[in-house]
């Protein structure tokens, strides 16, 4: 059962200023126009790093259609055709949204905490952390974008 459903969506407790700010010019955004748009736990894990809980998160079984984007600034991530059901506890999908057709929006870096070696990936338009990229995935990539629910909006779409 997801217990950060009532996440509300960015921007609705903000100054419309700082919500333009954070999709038209997210790199000028201050850490405290950070604080005003998300809420808590949203600014804990997608400014700072964090990890939500696993089984928590409002999108793990979001089944609608339409694509994730980030909460931060709003940049197209992942679609929802490319989400599966990966029995970890966090949203997966096994490629992200490329608008012409061969680049995204996602920053990949090694991460190197905790004793291990992965791949953290970011918003590359506002450097969001999202989560991280594993290479047990489903065909056609073999990767597993393993993605905190807190560092994603979802578009609804018709389709």
């Amino acid at each position: 059962m997801s217990t950060n459903t009532k996440e509300p969506e960015p921007g609705l407790r903000c100054s419309i200023e700082v919500l333009k700010k954070a999709r038209t010019n997210p790199r000028s955004m201050s850490e405290e126009d950070w604080q005003e748009l998300l809420s808590a736990h949203q600014y804990a894990v997608s400014r700072g790093s964090g990890t939500e809980r696993a089984w928590t998160g409002k999108f793990n079984d979001h089944k609608e259609v339409g694509v994730y984007t980030c909460v931060c600034c709003n940049a197209k991530l992942f679609p929802s055709s490319y989400k599966f059901n990966s029995g970890s506890g966090w949203p997966s999908f096994y490629d992200a949204s490329k608008e012409d057709g061969t680049n995204d929006n996602i920053e990949r870096k090694t991460d190197r905490q905790f004793g291990m070696v992965r791949t953290e990936v970011l918003c590359k338009n506002c450097s969001a952390h999202l989560g991280h990229v594993f290479n047990d995935g489903p065909d056609p990539t073999g990767l597993r974008y393993c993605i905190n629910s807190a560092s994603l909006s979802f578009e609804k779409t018709d389709k």
